[in-house]
């Protein structure tokens, strides 16, 4: 489509109480004309009433009064001569780049109407508003498109105790959809922190991503400071203002911003102080958007998704907004308005090129999804980067394991994800895989592995030369070493993986690298090659390479080594309330009878797989899923846990450690490890439930002394 011509729209303030009108639409000198003072204060009186943010939550889309206030808008700017609607009406449309005093640039003229129609979804001739903050690059300096995909760095922020808890994922997944086609490289920073921010930002260094995409809470504080919720170390709240978040970023800023919050392009005290997105371009961002006032969760959502979408395709910024706010106007969305662009002078051009350019760069990233494929059907045991719902602080946990540096508090060579049957242990290591895509290659083995299984990580891993992965092959094949001695050469700063750090995953380790010996599990004679050799590699080598492991059952790490185990619970309400909104008949308002709805979810009793499991049969028309569930309900235990043959495994232990899960299992709610004892009240209560949460036959939670 056509690039959208610039205008500028400029009020100069000659004194007190009078103001010129100019118009330079670069052909000839601006046109002017004069403002009264108490026209625009008459004007803003008008705004305030009638687009607060008690007023616009009111009305519902094609409102009258919003049309009204468009056309009063247009009214004020045209004045007597009449002079700029017709301008505006002109295909292929225009950016305004407006440039007035603070309370004249707050104003919604993304509601300018002309003939009853909005001109900001035009779909001849669109107004695109852009509030001009006359800093940083001239007007006519030339941005020259990225020939590659777009890049852009996505961090959500959701602090416990911020409320409501928004749909993080559901927008990471749109925008992975809507570029589908295209392409993009979505990177994630977890953390939600500042902190996180900047080392993202300043591991990838400065022009590396395109846009930063903040998702998350913001709000005005009682002394007219617009901020905006972050986390803290801990996962806590913390308010981060415009200024911080320059900070963080040091510099590095991307072509655009998008502050996806309530009120981060409002400027508090009917525009008296700057809003957040303002102050963010003051600080070097060439452009912002941002929301004026509260916007639902799906519109933020379906914006950004059609946004990256056009941005992706090679679409110029400015028509890129333009169309993802028509999208959401289609669609009849009530906030469609509320979206706003702040900008410098420079140019509103494309990020990337199309898709078909020449010589267009490919992404080289395959999504982790696809390392964890059913060796029988090929097709992959885990949720897509798409499905994945929940585990925000598991994740968080995880990254900071695996990150850490040696030699430093928390440091260790491997992470085990432990827990029961359908938990998501390898989903949540494909997360953690997509999660550092950027800094680390993947080798992911699934089952049994012996040492001609694990030689295949060659093929694995994307060697930068081919000489060093012909080097990696030969070392591994040199049986005269010991497997350590040749890892140790693999991983040494100067070997063929010394520059290309890597996660190994083995998943689903307890099928067969596993035995059972004295009534606990311990490596099996293969693995105990294979493991303590690998991270004892990594340990001496100082490499920031790491293992991680999924299994069912916990096991001693190798002697010298050391291993962080991370227990994987059931979803909590909130996960689980995520988690069913992407299941087709499990999800609220699906066909299926809401009777056999609510049971089929007590019965998965928090399972993610026991509830995919579940969609997929209550809407078969062949089975008897009455009759199913009810089975379930019955035997929950045994479904919960599958393959694992709990009653076996209980009946095989002690009488006192069988007492105690009888008396714990009256409670349905995670207690205290103080609670078991005084239940249990026996002097090896401790041995009892170490036995018990190895085996699979209770749930040990993030916090060591709950259970």
């Amino acid at each position: 489509m056509a690039e959208l011509r610039t205008y500028e729209l400029e009020v100069f303030e000659q004194t007190s109480d009078y103001a010129e009108l100019r118009l330079s639409t670069g052909a000839g000198p601006p046109k002017t004309r004069g403002l009264d003072k108490a026209a625009i204060d008459r004007l803003l009186e008008v705004v305030e009433r009638d687009y607060s943010q008690h007023a616009v939550a009111q009305k519902v889309f094609g409102a009258p009064q919003l049309r009204d206030l468009g056309a009063k808008l247009a009214d004020f700017l045209d004045g007597d001569e009449r002079w700029l609607t017709p301008v505006l009406g002109r295909p292929p449309g225009i950016a305004l780049r407006i440039n007035a005093a603070e309370r004249l640039r707050h104003l919604p003229w993304e509601l300018l109407a002309a003939d009853g129609s909005y001109l900001a979804v035009s779909t001849s001739a669109p107004l695109l508003p852009v509030r001009s903050i006359g800093t940083n690059a001239a007007l006519n300096d030339q941005v020259k498109p990225a020939n590659r995909p777009l890049r852009v760095l996505f961090m959500a922020t959701s602090p416990e105790g911020v409320e409501p808890v928004l749909g993080y994922e559901a927008e990471e997944a749109a925008i992975l959809a809507a570029t589908s086609r295209t392409g993009v490289e979505l990177v994630v920073e977890e953390s939600g922190t500042l902190e996180g921010l900047g080392f993202v930002s300043l591991d990838h260094g400065a022009g590396y991503f395109d846009v930063l995409h903040l998702s998350g809470h913001a709000k005005i504080r009682a002394d007219g400071q617009p901020v905006f919720v972050v986390e803290n170390e801990f996962g806590g709240r913390a308010d981060a203002t415009a200024d911080e978040i320059a900070q963080a970023l040091g510099g590095r800023w991307p072509r655009l911003v998008f502050v996806s919050g309530c009120l981060t392009a409002n400027a508090p005290d009917a525009g008296a102080f700057p809003s957040m997105s303002e102050s963010l371009v003051r600080a070097g961002a060439p452009v912002v958007l941002g929301w004026a006032l509260p916007v639902g969760d799906v519109s933020a959502t379906e914006f950004a998704a059609e946004l990256y979408r056009s941005l992706a395709a090679g679409q110029a910024l400015d028509r890129a907004v333009v169309e993802a706010r028509q999208q959401v106007y289609a669609k009849k969305r009530g906030n469609w308005h509320l979206l706003r662009v702040y900008a410098d002078r420079s140019p509103l051009a494309p990020v990337v090129t199309p898709r078909n350019q020449p010589g267009r760069a490919l992404i080289q990233i395959r999504p982790a999804d696809q390392e964890f494929l059913d060796p029988q059907t090929q097709l992959s045991r885990v949720a897509s980067r798409a499905e994945f719902v929940g585990r925000r602080r598991v994740i968080q946990r995880c990254l900071r394991t695996l990150k850490q540096p040696h030699g430093s508090d928390g440091a260790a060579q491997a992470l085990v994800l432990a827990g029961m049957g359908g938990l998501g242990k390898s989903s949540l290591a494909s997360r953690l895989l997509d999660r550092m895509s950027t800094t680390h290659q993947r080798a992911v083995w699934y089952g049994r592995v012996d040492l001609p299984k694990f030689r295949e990580v060659t093929t694995k891993i994307d060697f930068p030369t081919m000489e060093q992965q012909i080097e990696a092959t030969k070392l591994l094949d040199n049986t005269q070493a010991p497997l350590v001695v040749r890892l140790r050469h693999l991983l040494h700063v100067n070997g063929p993986l010394g520059q290309t750090p890597c996660l190994f995953v083995f998943d689903d380790f307890e099928d067969g690298n596993l035995d059972e010996r004295d009534g606990r599990h311990v490596l099996s004679s293969e693995m105990a090659d294979i493991l303590p050799a690998l991270l004892t590699a990594i340990r001496d080598t100082g490499s920031p390479s790491r293992v991680i492991v999924t299994s069912r059952y916990r096991f001693p790490p190798p002697v010298g080594t050391r291993t962080v185990i991370e227990s994987l619970e059931t979803l909590t309400g909130t996960e689980q309330a995520k988690k069913l909104a992407n299941l087709p008949n499990l999800r609220p308002g699906s066909p299926v009878g809401l009777d056999i709805r609510q049971r089929a979810i007590e019965a998965a009793a928090g399972n993610p797989r026991l509830l995919d499991w579940l969609d997929r049969i209550v809407a078969a028309p062949d089975l008897d899923v009455v009759g199913l569930i009810t089975a379930i309900e019955a035997e929950t235990d045994r479904f919960r846990r599958e393959t694992i043959l709990a009653k076996n495994l209980l009946s095989s232990q002690s009488a006192e450690l069988r007492k105690m899960l009888a008396k714990v299992n009256v409670v349905e709610l995670p207690v205290p490890a103080d609670t078991v004892h005084a239940v249990h009240d026996h002097p090896d209560a401790a041995d009892h439930m170490k036995r018990a949460v190895q085996l699979g036959l209770m749930e040990e939670g993030t916090d060591p002394e709950t259970r």
